[in-house]
């Protein structure tokens, strides 16, 4: 199947929203066109050596703002995985002919989903990162949501996106977590310390 392709600085997950705002004259043709059309593009990270290969695409939830100028304001959400196997320079805009990823049936363990939404959750108050308000059900599969709000490098969620079972994905995640937790509990630590030298008790 052959869609529009938006290279972008990030790594979009299924389920993630994605506000956008469009300016270049390609890319308000494209929007344009998927808008008339009712039809999702593809989202890719861009990155320095090319694009990545595995992507997302993004249906649009709505317009938020479109300006006097063309320029527009949406709302987007990510929605299926897709590999690219051909790119397309035809058009203003680049497509590519892509291949639509299922994922594997194997699933994370209910113990496993709840020891990772722990340690997401403290990483993120540790971190000091603003957690909105979602909802997070532990009766299905949740790696992409937490992958999506996570303090992380593009390559390390690129990795989780190319993952082909959520077993896999939840395996990374609390490979993650364990592996920078300690550092970010021992630096609270130093801070709470710091913070008392020097005080009158």
């Amino acid at each position: 199947m052959r869609i529009p392709l938006f290279p972008l600085d990030v790594v979009l997950f299924p389920g993630a929203p994605l506000p956008l705002h469009i300016f270049e004259d390609r890319y308000k043709k494209m929007i344009g066109e998927c808008l008339e059309q009712n039809t999702a593009f593809g989202v890719v990270r861009a990155q320095q050596d090319g694009l990545a290969v595995i992507g997302c695409t993004a249906r649009m939830l709505r317009v938020l703002h479109q300006y006097e100028d063309g320029r527009l304001d949406i709302l987007c959400q990510g929605e299926q995985r897709f590999e690219i196997e051909m790119l397309d320079n035809s058009l203003e805009y680049l497509q590519a002919d892509v291949l639509f990823l299922e994922d594997e049936e194997e699933t994370a363990t209910r113990e496993q989903r709840e020891r990772c939404a722990a340690l997401h959750f403290e990483t993120m108050e540790l971190a000091g990162m603003e957690m909105e308000a979602t909802h997070l059900s532990l009766d299905g599969p949740i790696s992409f949501q937490l992958a999506a709000a996570l303090p992380a490098d593009l390559g390390f969620k690129q990795q989780i996106l190319s993952l082909r079972s959520d077993a896999e994905r939840t395996a990374h995640l609390l490979q993650f977590y364990e592996a920078i937790l300690p550092k970010l509990r021992s630096s609270v630590t130093t801070q709470k310390t710091a913070k008392k030298n020097g005080h009158i008790m």
